[in-house]
């Protein structure tokens, strides 16, 4: 089993490092900001074999030349012409081994076009899953409509439910004050926010998830909900019955939430 842990960039981003201690490699996942990622390999004395690009934003993208300059990897990443550096751009289904970890790229757009995640169905299921699905939420749609990012979530959420959910932001303490404003009688939704601001309080990051958590507190996951349906009803903020009308309501409301 590879190490997976973070590295803070800008105000709020998580850069993913996947390394290997006996072989000294590592890969990272969308590296914003190359110092940081640079700063990291030199502590822990790791050589960069390769990158994961999940999409197109600078956020996620903008150590690329640096990081290329100084390291010659191999870079994966979406079927995108304006992503400079990739090597190989990856589609639904095309595979990627990092170190012996092997990942199924799946594609879910919605947030960008473009964007992809990467999926390991091992013994510790895990999945890069950039700003499409967050810990106790989901991406803005910045290119995509909302039956196309409904589709995507559908897709993560019925990954294995031990899953391991690596998203780029720490965003949760937001994202869970919607959901509790979405469901305020969620018990386990309660219990999730006393825990995500006491690791907060430790400075720790509150990611990775899993996708039973998820399933359970996160709201854009229960759009079939019935008590979350009743309950945005109740609130005014949903007429519509259906999984999408729900879905579509609730990321309207957490857009000015």
């Amino acid at each position: 089993m590879l190490n997976i842990q973070p590295i803070n960039a800008f105000t709020d981003n998580y850069i993913w490092l996947i390394y290997d201690d006996a072989a000294r490699q590592a890969f990272v996942v969308d590296p914003g900001d190359a110092e940081p990622v640079i700063r990291a390999l030199q502590s822990l004395h790791l050589e960069l074999k390769g990158v994961l690009i999940t999409h197109h934003h600078f956020d996620h993208v903008g150590g690329l030349q640096g990081l290329c300059e100084r390291f010659k990897p191999v870079i994966y990443g979406p079927v995108n012409p304006g992503i400079d550096g990739i090597t190989h751009r990856m589609s639904s289904g095309d595979t990627v081994d990092v170190m012996g970890m092997v990942f199924t790229v799946i594609e879910v757009p919605g947030h960008t076009l473009d964007h992809i995640a990467y999926f390991h169905d091992g013994a510790t299921p895990t999945v890069f899953c950039g700003d499409t699905l967050f810990a106790g939420g989901c991406g803005r749609m910045f290119e995509g409509n909302p039956p196309m990012m409904l589709r995507s979530l559908e897709s993560l959420a019925a990954l294995p439910l031990e899953t391991r959910v690596y998203c780029a932001h720490e965003y949760t303490l937001a994202n869970l004050a919607f959901a509790k404003a979405v469901e305020p009688h969620n018990q386990t939704l309660l219990e999730r926010i006393g825990v995500a601001k006491a690791t907060r309080a430790r400075g720790e990051p509150t990611v990775p998830s899993d996708i039973a958590l998820e399933l359970a507190t996160n709201p854009f996951l229960r759009c079939n909900n019935g008590q979350l349906k009743a309950s945005l009803h109740e609130q005014g903020k949903s007429e519509g019955h259906s999984t999408l009308e729900t879905f579509t309501a609730m990321r309207a409301w957490k857009d000015n939430f």
